[in-house]
């Protein structure tokens, strides 16, 4: 089959053909891929950044955010079948240790990462678990939804950990409406009753996420910080969920937080600097957020099917791999670049 890999860090991708992936053991589930999201991990990956983290051996398949179609199952699978239609989690989990008893499988102590530490899904199949795949409605196809596998998820993880504190008037600031960040506004519009602040730097981007849902666009042109403070009394926002963690955001979105306020890291790619008194006199707290789990997956999936969460994407031919990452790099999309083999 044609599979894009990784074959050294600093160099561009590689497409090439490697054996199909087989059922080997009982709960393996095989997918054919209808779509794989590009994500700017992907980019993150080609740099180096995870390649201490996730000790693969290269060459190996990119890819961590997949859909398609069941082409075959171990014979312990029964909730899937051969052509059904599913999204498949971002991680394998054992389903033994703590964490998955608790269903916190994010957590997993023995979790695979296809597309970060395995083979993932740029690809034209996939082998992966049957505790990983999630049957989508007939109305949903592969490759609209499957950058939820990971973009969605983790918006919708965070957007549903920052509603657990928000109550109706509270002001919830959102940074960056991008790939994660536009999907987050719907999540959170769907979810919670608060005033949604969104801040990007890109106009175009403020403009996509005020049509989809948020009360007030903020273009971040130097002045944002003291915008929000305003519409918000001047007090700042009670939560503000940072999809960018880089850039000078994490310093704006401290100082968009109120008193006693919440500050869902999501994004990466910097430090945050505040001293120590600043957060015991305010009471502000810091929270990451990383991916979701199995049942936030079939929670966003019910959300997708109402039609209360679409994705904004654009469509290249497996081949076109190259152009889908240098569009994202560039920042020409809006939304998420998919890949269809």
């Amino acid at each position: 089959m044609k599979a894009v890999q990784v074959v050294g860090y600093g160099e561009p991708l590689r497409m090439t053909d490697v054996p199909a992936p087989k059922v080997t053991a009982p709960y393996d589930v095989i997918v054919r891929i209808g779509g794989a999201g590009v994500c700017r991990t992907d980019i993150h990956i080609l740099e180096g950044q995870w390649a201490e983290k996730s000790g693969v051996t290269l060459p190996y398949t990119i890819g961590h955010e997949n859909a398609g179609w069941v082409h075959a199952v171990g014979d312990a699978v029964t909730h899937v079948a051969e052509g059904d239609k599913v999204i498949v989690h971002p991680l394998i989990t054992c389903g033994l240790c703590r964490a998955c008893r608790f269903g916190d499988d994010v957590h997993c102590e023995q979790s695979l990462f296809p597309g970060i530490d395995t083979a993932g899904g740029y690809a034209e199949y996939l082998r992966t678990s049957a505790r990983s795949v999630v049957r989508i409605d007939d109305s949903l196809e592969p490759a609209d939804v499957a950058a939820l596998a990971d973009a969605g998820l983790t918006a919708y993880h965070a957007a549903a950990k920052a509603a657990r504190s928000l109550r109706p008037g509270d002001r919830c600031v959102v940074i960056g409406a991008g790939g994660l960040g536009h999907i987050g506004v719907q999540v959170l519009k769907a979810i919670t009753a608060a005033e949604l602040v969104v801040v990007d730097r890109n106009p175009d981007a403020v403009k996509l996420a005020v049509s989809i849902g948020a009360d007030h666009g903020v273009v971040a042109d130097g002045g944002q910080v003291d915008a929000v403070r305003e519409l918000t009394g001047g007090q700042g926002a009670e939560t503000v969920i940072d999809f960018v963690g880089e850039g000078g955001a994490t310093r704006d979105g401290v100082g968009m937080l109120r008193r006693a306020g919440e500050y869902h890291v999501v994004g990466y790619g910097e430090n945050i600097d505040v001293p120590t008194i600043d957060i015991i006199s305010s009471e502000i707290s810091f929270i990451g957020s990383l991916v979701g789990s199995y049942n936030d997956l079939c929670e966003l999936m019910v959300l997708a099917a109402r039609g209360r969460v679409r994705l904004h994407t654009t469509t290249y031919p497996l081949e076109r791999f190259q152009d889908a990452l240098d569009d994202l790099a560039a920042g020409r999309i809006r939304g998420r670049a998919i890949l269809t083999p």
